[in-house]
């Protein structure tokens, strides 16, 4: 790759640095709630799965080696790897539409939204693939809908986006955007492209790739379709400003709040229409974006919403803020300006202040709770992704215990009501301990722990359950399960420190002698 105004080395050094940075949080951070979910897809791959569609899962599987390294570093580290493929990707893009010191701003946006950077780049979520093969659909979109000559090389491009939208589509549902926006820019700018056949061959790229979920969804009464159908649908009439606010605070702050006005501004430039960019570039971008952010905004006053659905679509706008921070920077060869150092240091900030408080817990933010053992750290949420290793190790030691003085039966499991904390429960303490895991209660509850439950072999009567619940999530089993089992007593109590206080408990409860079957559905 050639550069022609000296940004090489800069993009190779701040890709280096990120990379190590994200790879280091990769390292020493354990799993949240949904990351360890996701390891579920690796360990038991399917067509697709309840929530999502399957690349998540395939993604853990090849860059952990078919989960033959089973660490949280290995697991993430496709986010590792494809974050930094994706600022080369937002680089060329840049470079693209208007020069190399765009592109330099654009990576530099990029490394500093936490969408981009900590929940698409270190975390390991359907975001990640999907933001890789977005940027790979967008940088081929870019190069052939804007050309008025339908080339043999442009149509080829968008064969080729044809297969990356549907690998896109592929990792989740809302990558269907893309070709909502392509179709949308063709429609009103460039009507040429519908009379050829690469188009709609295009189509049928997608759709195809796209069939394995289709596939599964008829197999199982498509149940994946609605029920993120659901997730969206508008059921009453009654206005929510409060989930309206949280939407929109939410991508306030996931996309960096300095990322954020910077796009605001930049809209407003857009609309007086003073961006110095071919305007064919911006509308592709507009159309990119635009659509997704308006749609999901609107659904959140009906209903709630999670701003990371909108994330990809800031991909294109923070394009066109590279491009107006470009063209108002006073040295044309400035690498760094205000507003970027802003942006890096409101990335930095909240790296340190996150990673001290998960790992360390400089803060207590739940006093209220502190001298209650049942609610200690519940309203803690930095513990979603610290205290599951401790608390798996001083567990397996408990159930090697129990074995040992034969306190529950040969071929015991463990229990939970709901997805989460069911996968935390799989990989930091059954896993380790050799024990079974099952999830028992209704779909909604239990998710892909519906399939697994029948691929473990399901619960037998006479079956010995271990329960484990925490003081940041408490649950009584003796409300869910006392119609199930002879008996449900508590065992043991595990204390949680971190930074040499103690951070929370964890709960063992024994369940003896399973006697009526529980519905997994």
């Amino acid at each position: 790759m050639k550069f022609k105004s000296g940004f090489g080395y800069p993009l190779i050094f701040l890709i280096l640095i990120s990379t190590l940075v994200r790879g280091f949080l990769a390292f020493t951070l354990e799993f949240n709630n949904d990351e360890v979910y996701y390891w579920t897809y690796a360990l038991y791959p399917d067509w697709s799965h309840f929530d999502h569609p399957p690349m998540v899962g395939l993604v853990i599987q090849l860059f952990s080696g078919n989960l033959y390294f089973d660490s949280e570093f290995f697991i993430r580290l496709g986010s590792v790897v494809f974050g930094a493929v994706n600022t080369w990707l937002v680089f060329l893009i840049g470079r693209r539409i208007k020069d190399e010191l765009t592109g330099w701003y654009a990576a530099l946006l990029y490394t500093a939204s936490l969408y981009c950077f900590i929940i698409a780049g270190v975390f390991i979520l359907p975001d990640t693939p999907q933001v890789f093969f977005w940027l790979l659909s967008l940088y081929l979109l870019i190069r052939l809908l804007p050309d008025k000559e339908l080339t043999t090389k442009n149509r080829g491009y968008l064969l080729l986006a044809g297969l990356t939208i549907g690998l896109a589509m592929l990792s989740k549902y809302t990558s269907v955007f893309l070709w909502v926006g392509a179709l949308a820019f063709m429609l009103f700018y460039n009507r040429k492209w519908f009379r050829t056949k690469e188009l709609y061959l295009s189509i049928l790229i997608s759709f195809v790739v796209f069939l394995p979920v289709i596939y599964w969804n008829i197999h199982n009464q498509f149940i994946s379709f609605t029920y993120q159908s659901e997730r969206v649908g508008v059921a009453k009439a009654l206005l929510r400003p409060d989930f309206f606010g949280t939407e929109l605070l939410g991508q306030f702050f996931y996309n960096n709040p300095v990322n954020f006005i910077l796009i605001v501004v930049t809209l407003i430039v857009v609309a007086k229409k003073r961006l110095t960019l071919e305007t064919s570039y911006v509308r592709v971008l507009l159309w990119m974006s635009l659509p997704s952010v308006i749609l999901f905004l609107t659904f959140s006053w009906f209903r709630s919403t999670l701003p990371h659905w909108t994330g990809p679509a800031y991909l294109s706008l923070i394009l066109l803020a590279a491009s107006y921070l470009g063209s108002c920077s006073s040295r044309k060869n400035i690498l760094f300006p205000r507003w970027i150092i802003a942006s890096l240091g409101f990335l930095f900030l909240v790296i340190v202040l996150g990673y001290g408080q998960i790992n360390h817990g400089w803060f207590n933010p739940d006093k209220k709770h502190a001298g209650d053992a049942q609610q200690m750290g519940d309203d803690d949420i930095s513990l979603d992704l610290y205290g599951w290793k401790q608390m798996g190790h001083k567990f397996q030691k408990i159930a090697e215990s129990d074995h040992f003085f034969n306190r529950m039966k040969p071929g015991a499991v463990l229990i939970s009501y709901r997805w989460f904390p069911a996968a935390n429960l799989d990989y930091y303490a059954a896993r380790p301990a050799g024990l079974k895991m099952f999830a028992v209660g209704n779909l909604e509850r239990i998710h892909k722990y519906y399939w697994i439950n029948q691929s473990r072999g399901g619960l037998k009567q006479g079956m010995d359950a271990y329960f484990i619940t925490t003081s940041h999530d408490y649950k009584d089993p003796v409300l869910l399960y006392k119609e199930n089992f002879d008996t449900i007593l508590p065992s043991d109590t595990i204390a949680i420190f971190r930074g040499g206080k103690k951070a929370m408990n964890a709960f063992v409860f024994r369940m003896k002698n399973l006697k009526n079957m529980p519905e997994y559905n």
